[in-house]
């Protein structure tokens, strides 16, 4: 069955289906990017994490400053289109470069580099006040039906036509839902002049308001810890768990198929305990089956089932966590500021991911990577914790801008 907002919305309709074309290409590339490195550049340890830094450095350095931009000049599906477009034409480069037999680890640092910046531009811009939990749920779980079919696809690609072609896919997705977004004409929240403190007032916002505070907190406790977590969590399974490499893919997988499984049903749960006690209940879903991980020993078929039944319950978690998150801050912060708190979230929340990945290097090497997971869950599963002063546990609906 088509869902309502599928059906009788088109505006929604053609983005939800350029959106959900884009990510399968960038689970493509989460793929291709890397074994391009691996394969055909024969980078090292240190080059993939610099590889990897370059991509997640953007929102430190840009989300303040790029939600002050878009909220000052508007025009944001247009600003959405030329991100998409740019992407693209980044991505592109590297089969190019490849083709030519010019492609250097440098190159792939720059693309990684700029175009983790347009996908901050692009998020940051993104403005839809309308069906909040449905089209979340419609956007999420395009998202995760992605992480589930995308990186099997992109192996494949990798396989039939070489890394650096496979990423060629990806360029054709961005472009794909450039002409989505093209096709529409939403509507858009007026500008606002830069003024004094114009950059800043969405980080005033942001801290000026308990219930987004305690989200901010909350969640990257969360990803801090979380990213502390998956710094060592392969390494722990392949050297310490015996955990084959196809097999390690299959458990990963599962926490795809339960994020899919997830995002259908958050909506309902939403509409069961309220949407923020959905939000809170996911903040504690996400991390608190990742115990099994450092628990998990005996033989080998239970420590398989303990790792599937982690993910798959982890992957669960943070799609009741993302949709609930999500809707409530659509529904509540105030247009004219929507931008600038996205960027200043985004600059606090996935700021902390390099950092948290980095700590889980340092402490798995001077402490052990057993302990080190012991850390990275218990302090995952304390950032609900934030939560419980604040006005969400109580919110049972989507109040409208200003009244929490």
């Amino acid at each position: 069955m088509i869902p309502p907002l599928l059906r009788e919305n088109r505006e929604f309709r053609r983005f939800w289906v350029g959106q959900s074309v884009s990510l399968f290409g960038d689970q493509i590339t989460s793929i291709a990017l890397p074994l391009t490195a691996v394969l055909v550049l024969h980078a090292n340890a240190s080059q993939m994490g610099y590889l990897i830094a370059a991509e997640l450095v953007p929102n430190l350095l840009f989300s303040l400053h790029a939600g002050a931009w878009v909220d000052q000049r508007g025009r944001r599906r247009q600003t959405m289109i030329a991100t998409d477009l740019g992407r693209a034409a980044l991505i592109a480069t590297v089969p190019v470069a490849y083709a030519l037999d010019i492609l250097t680890i440098e190159q792939l640092y720059v693309v990684a580099f700029l175009s983790g910046t347009l996908t901050v531009l692009f998020f940051v811009a993104v403005v839809s006040r309308e069906h909040y939990v449905a089209a979340n749920s419609l956007l999420f779980g395009s998202r995760a039906f992605s992480f589930v079919a995308g990186p099997s696809i992109g192996g494949v690609l990798v396989q039939l036509l070489k890394a650096p072609f496979a990423l060629v896919v990806d360029a054709v997705s961005y472009v794909l839902s450039a002409l989505y977004l093209g096709s529409i004409s939403p509507e858009e929240p007026p500008t606002e002049q830069a003024e004094r403190g114009h950059v800043t007032q969405g980080a005033r916002y942001l801290l000026g308001t308990p219930w987004i505070r305690a989200s901010l907190l909350a969640t990257a406790t969360i990803n801090l810890f979380n990213f502390v977590f998956h710094a060592i969590f392969i390494l722990y399974a392949v050297r310490s768990l015996h955990v084959r490499p196809g097999t390690l893919g299959l458990v990963l997988g599962a926490a795809a198929v339960g994020g899919l499984i997830g995002s259908t049903i958050a909506g309902r749960v939403g509409r069961w305990v309220g949407i923020g006690p959905a939000f809170v209940l996911g903040c504690i879903v996400f991390p608190a089956p990742l115990v099994l991980v450092p628990l998990a020993g005996g033989p080998h078929g239970l420590v398989l089932a303990m790792l599937f039944l982690a993910e798959f319950g982890s992957g669960l978690g943070v799609m009741i966590l993302d949709i609930s998150a999500a809707s409530i801050r659509a529904a509540l912060v105030p247009d004219r500021l929507r931008s600038r708190v996205s960027g200043a979230y985004m600059v606090v929340n996935n700021g902390v991911r390099p950092i948290g990945a980095l700590a889980g290097g340092l402490l798995g090497t001077t402490i052990g990577l057993r302990p080190t997971l012991w850390i990275a869950v218990v302090g995952a599963i304390a950032g609900f914790l934030w939560l419980l002063p604040s006005p969400l546990p109580k919110m049972r609906e989507l109040p409208e801008p200003g009244e929490p």
